[in-house]
């Protein structure tokens, strides 16, 4: 079996490389990656790509068919990451999140590709604040970020069929540890401002609501994802992944952490304009197609890891938003120092 990851040198694809390395242990695992963060390394014990078989350099947006060869599955992590960069290069993010995305499934479609794994998001459903939000609710995209995942999902559906399935996994708010560490997320955002100087500031209100999950649990979603039987689910299948106990207030996030990290004092911006997205989630159909894929880590245990994780990095640095951490700063940077244009590609 070949998997191929686009992505996979992001925040989030060390863990999917190691469930999927447990779980395929004979497959060929391929990663596919532009490298912004390639040295975002933290304190990882080896590199996180010695588990890939293959590791490509690329621009996603220029794919080579050829690596498709042979390929069975692919999971499809490669994406512009979070709302303040698609703001700042919203035209950029529709080309790499949404017509790359498509272009990819339509080379791997024609190369005989059996599953298409696409990481979707549950931000599309923007301002909800009636009732927790199921699968048929109306989407409300209020991102560049966020309309890159619907415009992606509605061009992929047409393209599922029996012999090429596609699974977007509208994934909740990532947390936890990572080989490649990202702070530029809520609850990371909260344990760092917690360990670095007992002090958690919260930029809202504390009153929007956000469905959140493991990264850990995340590589679990994907794992069944790339095997799940047609009939489990159909050829298209856009799905909610999270846990309905995950669904928090923001301030209640800052809590939890102050609750395991004692002496944290915690800042609300009572003056803040309204964040519009708030939303919470209805995990039923995950839970009812996927049993035994269900998340295992909850806050606490999310909390404790990325403490001592930070705590063994020696992380004391108050001034983390302005720092490597952050994605967009790592961009700004490669920017400022002209290894990449405006359009974030590569300077030769």
């Amino acid at each position: 079996m070949k998997i191929l990851i686009t992505g996979n040198m992001g925040y989030i694809g060390p863990a999917v490389t190691k469930q999927l390395r447990a779980s395929y242990p004979d497959a060929v695992l391929i990663g596919f990656d532009i490298g912004y963060f390639a040295r975002s390394i933290t304190n990882a014990n080896i590199l996180p790509e010695c588990r890939i078989d293959l590791q490509h350099f690329g621009d996603i947006r220029q794919f080579p068919k050829d690596i498709l060869q042979g390929v069975d599955a692919i999971v499809h992590l490669a994406g512009i990451s979070n709302d303040p960069i698609g703001n700042k290069f919203e035209d950029v993010t529709l080309d790499i999140n949404y017509r790359a995305s498509i272009d990819l499934a339509k080379k791997a479609k024609e190369a005989g590709v059996k599953s298409f794994v696409f990481a979707s998001s549950c931000s599309m459903y923007g301002s909800a604040e009636d009732d927790a939000k199921t699968e048929k609710s109306v989407l409300n995209p209020l991102t560049a970020y966020a309309r890159s995942k619907v415009l992606t999902e509605v061009d992929l559906e047409p393209l599922a069929s029996e012999d090429f399935k596609v699974t977007c996994l509208r994934f909740s708010t990532a947390c936890g540890w990572s080989d490649r560490l990202r702070l530029d997320l809520v609850l990371n955002d909260f344990v760092a401002g917690a360990v670095a100087s007992k002090k958690i500031t919260i930029l809202s209100d504390g009153t929007p609501w956000r469905p959140l999950i493991n990264i850990k649990d995340m590589a679990r979603a994907i794992d069944w994802a790339i095997s799940r039987e047609l009939a489990n689910g159909g050829d298209f299948l856009a799905v909610n992944v999270g846990s309905d106990e995950w669904n928090y207030q923001v301030k209640e996030l800052a809590q939890a952490v102050a609750n395991v990290i004692p002496g944290t004092e915690i800042s609300i911006n009572k003056d803040a304009q309204p964040d519009k997205r708030s939303y919470r989630v209805n995990f039923n159909l995950f839970k009812a197609l996927a049993p035994l894929h269900q998340p295992k880590f909850d806050l606490t245990e999310s909390v404790k890891e990325l403490h001592d994780g930070l705590v063994g990095l020696g992380f004391r640095d108050g001034e983390f938003r302005n720092s490597q951490y952050m994605r967009l700063n790592i961009l700004a940077e490669l920017q400022e120092k002209a290894l990449v244009n405006d359009k974030l590609q590569w300077i030769r």
